[in-house]
């Protein structure tokens, strides 16, 4: 009995040879919060859906469910806890919207760093034409730069609890 089965006829875990590829698209997800190039928090939860799926078992998919858990709280974190701060340092909702659509310009004009060059230039050039004062669309353009920062500390946080979650599954479904 050789080949898939280890020497007491028993199939071997399937953890380990999964994680030698997992952990490093986890890292590369983490990457995409700090750089986004690309979505960096599915691509997280995205690690350890894989990882359910080849190890299986109730552990494997109760671990995945708490780690999709954090990820849709981190979602809807990410677009409250922002934009409220946003709104109410004077940064109107029209603003944070064309914000976001000169980001995705940006993404595809200037690849890695374009999103957020041009969602800070939106903001600032919708501010300047809102209120024609260059100090006034600076705040909200800072105002801006502070939600950015809070998005992504979200975004990071999130993926530290996913890790772990994942972590403490890899670990209870190895013993």
């Amino acid at each position: 009995m050789t080949g898939l089965l280890d020497l007491a006829g028993v199939a071997p875990d399937a953890t380990p040879a999964a994680l030698w590829l997992l952990v490093p698209l986890f890292a590369v997800g983490v990457f995409g919060i700090v750089f986004p190039i690309l979505p960096g928090l599915i691509v997280c939860l995205g690690t350890v859906l894989v990882w359910a799926l080849e190890v299986g078992g109730t552990r494997a998919w109760a671990t995945f469910g708490v780690a999709a858990a954090i990820y849709l709280l981190a979602v809807v974190l990410q677009i409250t806890i922002p934009g409220r701060k946003m709104k109410a340092e004077g940064v109107g909702g029209a603003t944070i919207l064309l914000g976001l659509a000169a980001a995705v310009v940006g993404f595809f004009v200037v690849p890695v760093v374009g999103a957020p060059l041009f969602f800070v230039a939106g903001i600032y050039l919708v501010e300047l034409s809102r209120y024609r004062d260059g100090q006034r669309a600076w705040a909200a353009t800072r105002s801006a730069l502070k939600g950015v920062l809070r998005s992504m500390g979200v975004e990071l946080s999130a993926a530290m609890l996913i890790a772990i979650t994942w972590g403490v599954g890899i670990v209870s479904h190895s013993v």
